[in-house]
């Protein structure tokens, strides 16, 4: 009795899911005959009102919304720096998939899609009876109404809109298949097909079938063979239960079950088949870095990244900015060099460890355009301070790194003489420069008319008698306190505002000229370009073009150039520091094979070195700068750089920064064109009040001069030691280089 009524039970079941299943159907298709053909009519029941309401507000057509696709940075020879995403996406045409891969879609996901329209109503009313009398699940959405869903979801601005786009209800249906009908009107099977292969999700980070066939399997779309095109058909029923990556006995079943339907519908041989199914997945993942952490130019990708954020040719807005150049689909070409990016990374690195008490950094810029070629640093891009790496770009203005910078030193000194060149005076100006000097108050006048205090300023590389020439390769600071003052203050600030170099007023006092403002390795090398490019600034400019997703270049970028001297007095500049590049300069060491010239920098409590030296065709600075794993500046002396121990002399200019610039351009220097400085011409009749050589003179020291003492003492407010600048090195005397 048991099993009868056991048995009886069931078939009462069975008649009730028939019958469930007859009314199902029934109200489907008056659903379908209502909405699709009679959108006026009135749905009995609630939900049928419902349904009728929304279907007649509807618009007639879908609008296509374009699919986020990644955007990728090129180097200067259009190799791959990095990439840009909040999808990983490339649109492909649909002749760039090949025919297997088109067919295994296809046969899983809507094997009658060039037989029916958008709604199969085959297809969906099996569906809708296996469903409901064995309870399994059997998809009946055509690839149409799919792509549809995928575009309302893409168009979703908020979680609301997402959420409507993916409810599971009769609405949604409905509103699916008249946005797919309509779809299906103005679009031909080819293009439904490609929009659906290049806005489809396949799992692990990868949107549309270019990423999947790379990500997964390392190759093109149209290089995928039936193994792994059975694979990638087979994720997009559902891209986390099926991802191989994660679940790869998912994967692999459900691969299988792709490749036997194929085969059963006759779309692939059965030894074809067989032998597939009898195959591992083969998985070959290349990995779509996001961003410039993991680029071979990190910090090079991230001023090219914070550049472009401020770029009003991607959006008036940073959120419009950053939208399109992580869904734009865009090609960056840019100005970086990976052959010097190489040489500049490797000095750094060599002499500066990343969990050392400093930062060594370097920038190269390409004379006569602006053209960004390299920037590197000792510190690697990363979160894990403990292992020195921070999200910081110590080597550029801080409005694209977030560093305050550094004391530039000495090199300050070439903008006095630039500034000095300009109005006549010649290179032969001459002054006597003691070893320690007293600048009145008064002596300077600021650029609004303001005066300054008195100033104690002192020597470290000899004193004597000294023309403009000897004391700028000597780097004599009681010179040229007293040519800043001959010049005017308001004249050397003015010059180095022209090469682009950005200060607070409060730095404008006598002390300018001894470099007390920080600036960045970029900055300066851009300043001093402006001497080899014979008296024309640029703007550091790290892109050429952009291109958008089908190719085409919508913004190009030219040199950013004014002239700011003139040709004789950068021609002049040359010819003087050019002299520091010499058997008796202080880069007598580091010549190159080419013609170089360099400047030194020094700074207050040897915080910070610098060798500014550059050729016709590049400018690279060098800097080491003391500072804890906070950026805060230290003092160099007695600190270790790579394991080496630096005590207090050996903090110089030439001494320290100068053999990490030298590494870096004895490569460098193979990659550039054979040019040389131009020779400078007269600059005509000098002002009368040119300082010339007196009668008699205290003799230049023959040996050199003890550093001095840093003072606190006599020195402008905000600058305390300023008159103990070190010089160039600290107890170089002007005798070879340290």
């Amino acid at each position: 009795m048991s099993l009868l009524r056991s048995r009886l039970a069931v078939g009462v079941m069975g008649a009730v899911r028939t019958v469930g299943v007859m009314a199902l159907l029934s109200t489907f298709c008056g659903v379908l005959v209502a909405g699709l053909l009679i959108p006026v009519t009135t749905f009995v029941g609630v939900t049928s009102h419902s349904v009728a309401d929304g279907f007649q507000n509807l618009p007639l057509a879908l609008r296509d919304t374009p699919t986020a696709q990644r955007s990728k940075v090129l180097d200067s020879d259009g190799e791959v720096l990095a990439y840009f995403y909040s999808q990983n996406r490339q649109d492909v045409s649909l002749e760039q998939i090949s025919p297997v891969m088109r067919q295994a879609m296809l046969s899983i996901e809507d094997y009658r899609f060039y037989e029916h329209g958008a709604l199969d109503v085959k297809g969906t009313l099996r569906a809708l009876i296996n469903n409901a009398t064995d309870g399994s699940t059997q998809g009946g959405s055509t690839i149409t109404q799919q792509l549809v869903k995928q575009i309302l979801v893409q168009r979703a601005k908020n979680a609301q809109e997402r959420a409507a786009a993916t409810e599971v209800s009769p609405a949604r249906k409905i509103r699916e298949l008249k946005y797919a009908m309509s779809y299906e009107e103005q679009h031909t099977k080819d293009e439904i097909l490609e929009n659906y292969f290049n806005i489809a999700y396949f799992g692990d980070g990868a949107y549309g079938i270019s990423a999947a066939a790379r990500h997964y399997f390392s190759v093109r779309p149209d290089e995928l063979d039936a193994r792994q095109a059975a694979t990638l058909a087979g994720l997009v029923k559902n891209p986390v239960r099926y991802d191989p990556t994660s679940y790869p006995e998912n994967a692999l079943d459900r691969r299988n079950t792709v490749l036997a339907t194929m085969e059963s519908q006759g779309e692939l041989r059965r030894k074809v088949s067989q032998k597939a199914l009898k195959a591992p997945l083969g998985l070959d993942i290349t990995a779509f870095s996001n961003g410039c952490v993991s680029s071979p130019a990190a910090f090079s990708c991230d001023y090219v990244r914070r550049w472009l954020m401020k770029d009003d040719a991607l959006g008036d807005t940073p959120a419009e900015r950053r939208n399109k150049l992580e869904t734009g689909g865009l090609t960056i070409q840019t100005t970086i060099d990976m052959r010097i990016q190489k040489a500049t990374d490797a000095a750094v690195t060599d002499r500066v460890a990343p969990t050392d008490q400093a930062i060594g950094a370097q920038a190269v810029v390409e004379p006569g355009t602006g053209k960004v070629l390299a920037l590197s640093q000792s510190r690697p891009m990363g979160n894990k301070r403990d292992s020195g790496q921070t999200y910081i770009n110590y080597a550029v203005p801080k409005k694209y790194g977030g560093s305050n910078g550094f004391q530039a030193g000495s090199t300050f000194k070439t903008f006095t003489a630039a500034a000095a060149l300009d109005k006549g005076y010649p290179a032969s100006t001459t002054y006597l420069s003691p070893l320690k000097k007293v600048m009145p108050a008064g002596s300077y006048t600021t650029c609004d008319g303001g005066g300054t205090g008195k100033w104690n300023v002192r020597n470290s590389t000899g004193a004597g008698t000294f023309t403009m020439t000897k004391g700028l390769q000597q780097s004599v600071n009681t010179y040229f306190a007293q040519l800043e003052k001959l010049t005017g203050l308001c004249s050397t600030t003015t010059m180095a505002e022209k090469l682009g170099l950005e200060f607070p007023s409060e730095d404008e006092v006598g002390p300018f000229t001894l470099g007390v403002s920080d600036t960045s390795p970029l900055a300066l090398s851009a300043a001093y370009a402006t001497f080899p490019a014979r008296g024309r600034y640029c703007e550091p400019q790290p892109v050429t073009a952009i291109a958008n997703s089908s190719g085409n270049v919508i913004q190009k970028y030219g040199a950013d150039c004014e002239r700011v001297m003139e040709e004789a007095t950068a021609d002049t500049i040359n010819e003087i520091l050019a002299g520091v590049q010499s058997l008796s300069g202080f880069g007598a060491k580091l010549q190159l094979d080419i013609p170089s010239a360099a400047k030194t920098g020094t700074t207050t409590n040897n915080r910070a070195v610098w060798y500014m030296g550059y050729t016709p065709a590049a400018a690279t600075s060098s800097m080491i700068a003391g500072a804890n794993r906070f950026g805060q500046p230290l003092s160099l002396a007695n600190k270790s750089l790579n394991g080496s121990f630096i005590a207090f002399d050996a903090v110089g200019g030439s001494s320290l920064a100068g053999p990490m610039w030298y590494n870096a351009m004895s490569v460098i220097q193979d990659y550039l064109p054979d040019k040389d400085f131009v020779p400078p011409t007269s600059l005509g009749p000098p002002p009368a009040d040119t300082p010339t050589a007196p009668t008699t003179a205290p003799p230049t020291p023959s040996s050199p001069v003890s550093p001095a003492p840093p003072t606190t003492g006599g020195g402008f407010p905000g600058f305390p030691g300023v008159p103990g600048n070190g010089g160039d090195p600290p107890g170089n005397g002007g005798g070879p280089p340290r």
